[in-house]
């Protein structure tokens, strides 16, 4: 039914960072431009989900240059998160095999750093398993490319010469995403989207990645390496 499925990654293939380590992340990246105690609201602001107006005023109150702070608040992030895997605090989920079965290209498109995207591919040992992987990269210009635009996912399908295409995600913002760039979509309901309630509608919604294996067909399995 598909010639791709690509994914987002945080809460689809691995785990979610907790929001303290990227508060703390964010914080670290103030004091290393010089600024020792910054407001925490404006530390939770560009912890998560910051916009460029947001982030170029915050930086003005502390006389900062946006290019270079959210370069440095991107590497700070980054490396957090990596930590993170690296002491098991940040996992795949267990279904993640079921993936083997997708007679399908896959890909990944996520809002998190290019870099982190990849580390966590190559420390978990997925990196072979996906064709085209697109996160941010660490540029303010990356904030106005994030889901809900297509920018990263009409990349992604570009990259996998897919005529027909199914984007899963754990977020209203990659459900509007598949959207925008034409193409159908799967919400997946891990638990801490149980009780998440969207006014938007994606073509399905699954309970994990095994229900895309009904959705996309079953690929001949004669590779002895699980995902």
């Amino acid at each position: 039914m598909y010639d791709a499925v690509v994914l987002d990654n945080d809460g689809v293939l691995v785990g979610r960072t907790p929001f303290d380590t990227l508060r703390e992340a964010a914080w670290d990246a103030f004091v290393s431009l010089g600024v020792e105690d910054p407001d925490l609201a404006h530390v939770d602001d560009v912890a998560v989900g910051v916009d460029p107006a947001t982030l170029t005023d915050i930086c003005e109150r502390y006389g900062l240059d946006p290019t270079e702070f959210w370069r440095v608040r991107d590497e700070t992030a980054a490396a957090a998160q990596i930590a993170a895997a690296r002491k098991g605090q940040k996992t795949p989920y267990e279904d993640v095999d079921a993936l083997r079965a997708l007679d399908a290209s896959l890909g990944i498109v996520s809002s998190n750093q290019q870099a982190t995207v990849d580390a966590l591919l190559d420390h978990f040992g997925l990196t072979g398993h996906f064709e085209a992987v697109y996160g941010r990269e660490p540029s303010v210009a990356s904030l106005s490319r994030k889901k809900p635009s297509p920018y990263y996912l009409e990349r992604v399908l570009e990259d996998l010469g897919a005529e027909t295409a199914l984007f899963v995600g754990d977020n209203e913002s990659d459900v509007r995403a598949a959207d925008n760039a034409g193409i159908d979509s799967a919400f997946v309901r891990r638990p801490h989207r149980r009780s998440t309630e969207l006014t938007c509608h994606p073509t399905y919604e699954i309970d994990d990645l095994h229900d895309l294996v009904s959705i996309c067909g079953r690929a001949p399995v004669d590779d002895p390496d699980p995902i």
